[in-house]
């Protein structure tokens, strides 16, 4: 019994100087053990992660709402976009049949502004869509509860009147700009040819078209042909006129006939009478005021979510 003991501290003894001799305490296999998965294989718990493109539906109504910025100018001509983490586990909502042919920019340009006719998201219709009504849309801010309804709108304002307004309709390819301030001309509009001369007196964000038709042509067209070709101090003038720039106070130094063209022709309500039934006249953007004094959004840590008139999900995003 005894030499059975001892046979086997002889083996233990035997199998510890191999140990040491093959590296011991300092062999790699030391450091090795089960490893930790990542949260996400886990089934749960919270995680940073990096930004995403674009967004998914996880189980449910659960949606992954990428990064998003503030600050730069329509369309990202201008600033820089800072990134931001994923916020995920959001909870998207009912979704709306809207879902995939109504979408946002992703993007609230001047978020949280002290001016919020600076701050403003777009909305597009799909090519393939049909003619969506958008009147009575909630435009929401998930982390605050600030929420604002999509207005009635003019298609073609005129200026120096009290403009009829009609349920706003965006038409497939048709886009919305929708800022949180109010209207510089006292209501939402779709942009036209003649738009621009409005931002000679008001100041637009992101600004106007300067598309308006050039005064030279204006003048060719409209002036007459047995005054036009014979009037050359009334063309000279008209040269150095720039588009979209209203006569106020024509010189006295052209004729009473140029005179009477520039005040009738070179200013928004003359362009639109001459132009409202060109088949260019009407452009495809929206220009939709919310009527706040306040900002909608705050600068960060915000989810946006623009709702139908139903309160289901037609869209959303966060920064």
């Amino acid at each position: 019994m005894q030499h059975d003991a001892w046979f086997f501290v002889g083996i233990f003894a035997f199998i510890f100087l191999i140990w040491i001799a093959t590296g011991g305490p300092t062999h790699p296999i030391a450091f090795t053990g089960p490893t930790l998965s990542q949260p996400q294989e886990l089934g749960g718990g919270s995680y940073l992660s990096f930004p995403r493109a674009g967004f998914s539906l996880g189980g449910g109504n659960e949606v992954h709402l990428p990064g998003s910025s503030n600050g730069s100018s329509y369309g990202g001509s201008s600033g820089s976009v800072p990134s931001s983490a994923s916020l995920s586990g959001v909870d998207f909502g009912t979704p709306s049949p809207y879902r995939g042919a109504v979408t946002m920019s992703h993007y609230v340009s001047g978020a949280g502004s002290s001016q919020p006719n600076n701050e403003y998201v777009q909305l597009s219709l799909a090519q393939n869509a049909a003619p969506v009504d958008i009147t009575g849309w909630t435009l929401e801010s998930e982390a605050t509860g600030n929420a604002a309804i999509i207005p009635k709108g003019t298609e073609t304002p005129h200026s120096g009147i009290v403009n009829a307004v009609q349920d706003i309709v965006l038409e497939p390819g048709e886009t919305a700009i929708v800022e949180s301030g109010q209207s510089p001309i006292g209501a939402s509009f779709r942009e036209n040819k003649c738009i621009g001369y409005f931002s000679q007196f008001q100041s637009f964000s992101p600004s106007l078209p300067q598309d308006c038709p050039s005064p030279q042509s204006e003048l060719a067209a409209n002036y007459g042909d047995s005054y036009y070709i014979r009037d050359a101090t009334c063309i000279d003038y008209v040269k150095t006129l720039n588009r979209c720039q209203a006569v106020l106070t024509p010189p006295t130094t052209v004729s009473g006939a140029c005179q009477t063209f520039l005040v009738k022709y070179l200013n928004y309500n003359g362009c639109v009478n001459a132009h409202e039934n060109d088949a260019d006249f009407l452009d495809s953007t929206w220009r939709i005021y919310l009527g706040r004094t306040t900002p909608l959004f705050r600068t960060q840590h915000e989810v946006v979510k623009l709702l139908d008139s139903q309160g289901r999900t037609v869209d959303a995003f966060a920064y």
